[in-house]
């Protein structure tokens, strides 16, 4: 164990989770953000420019995605082609990645490829790569090497979905239907009529199809019909999800598995009864709200969740994987003041780094 900073440098910070990565990593108290990197069209480029919301807090310019120097992990929030030919390249050079594209979010390359319509050229890391949700996924976290990180919806639906499951209080062999709302973030940085200003309108999209719903299927072993719906903010998901009660179970054995399961987790509320999750309620925070209804007449279970897309649905759950690979506790530099600014309470730790 070496007492020392964190050598961190994100790939594709000019987009929005890229821009949260930094922000969230300039206040870390265990991380030196030595570089952020874009397309050679942007290298050399301040990425304040960019960013303007990081104006006073940092003076790094964008360099070229293949100019990474030697550091200890290297976040990248890139499209999912650029993660699946660069994370190889990073993680043969010892350093770790943690990847926030779907590139890596399958150990099946022909899932990979039928998802994603990303080809691997090295597959063989498929096996090896640590699935990013560690409230829901255990993993042996001191080695990993290569991390994907869930995507948003998924965390959104599979917190909740997840504990209920492994409680035996929902019936699986009904399929489970998630239905979740997601602001305009959500769609990326990139120019689209459908998120502009004038344009956005509350509407579902890729109906029947959407890549996210097989990986809500992984990460909670239930089967689950999604539908997404974009919705009219900025940033945040409200995520219903709508299951059969098991034989036997009551509204407070539903409620207990919740808290049972995540009673120990610093970045999971449980919502006190009759108290819902809103999106202004988890916004530019790690939380995620939970919240449940029981209808025993009709034998009914109706789970709430809530999240930030960009934090807990992205760049703050990438973080707080990366705390977890180092040995520091997971809401490191995640737990927010009232004012906003990023905390952790506790001594100096030791960190392992270079590894």
């Amino acid at each position: 164990m070496i007492r020392g900073p964190i050598r961190g440098a994100v790939v594709g910070a000019g987009g929005y989770t890229g821009i949260e990565l930094v922000r969230v990593l300039l206040q870390h108290p265990h991380v030196e953000l030595v570089s952020v990197h874009g397309t050679e069209r942007s290298a050399g480029e301040p990425l304040s420019d960019r960013a303007p919301e990081l104006r006073g807090l940092t003076n790094l310019r964008l360099a070229a995605m293949e100019e990474v120097p030697d550091v200890d992990v290297v976040f990248l929030a890139t499209p999912h082609e650029v993660s699946a030919e660069l994370g190889p390249v990073l993680v043969d050079r010892g350093v770790r990645v943690v990847d926030l594209s779907g590139a890596f979010r399958f150990s099946d390359a022909s899932q990979i490829e039928r998802v994603y319509k990303v080809k691997h050229a090295r597959a063989e890391l498929l096996a090896e790569r640590v699935y990013g949700m560690p409230e829901v996924v255990p993993a042996d976290w001191a080695s990993a090497r290569l991390v994907a990180c869930a995507g948003c919806y998924v965390t959104a639906a599979s917190v909740p979905l997840a504990a209920v499951v492994a409680a035996g209080v929902i019936d699986t062999g009904e399929t489970v239907l998630v239905d979740a709302i997601s602001g305009v973030s959500g769609a990326g940085r990139g120019a689209s009529l459908t998120s502009s200003f004038c344009e956005v309108s509350a509407q579902p999209y890729k109906v029947m199809g959407h890549r996210h719903e097989p990986e809500i299927e992984q990460a909670t072993g239930a089967s689950v019909l999604f539908t997404p719906t974009l919705g009219t903010w900025k940033r945040g998901i409200l995520c219903t999800s709508h299951a059969r009660l098991a034989a036997g179970a009551k509204a407070a054995d539903v409620r207990a598995a919740l808290v049972n399961t995540y009673e120990n987790s610093p970045l999971v509320r449980v919502l006190p009864e009759g108290v819902w999750p809103s999106v202004g309620a988890v916004e530019r925070t790690n939380f995620i709200d939970l919240a449940c209804a029981v209808d025993e007449r009709r034998g009914r279970v109706v789970l709430f969740s809530a999240i930030d897309n960009l934090l807990k649905g992205a760049s703050g759950q990438a973080v707080q994987c990366m705390n977890l690979a180092f040995g520091l506790p997971e809401e490191t530099g995640l737990i927010e003041t009232r004012a906003g600014r990023l905390c952790h309470q506790g001594q100096q730790l030791e960190v392992e780094v270079g590894s």
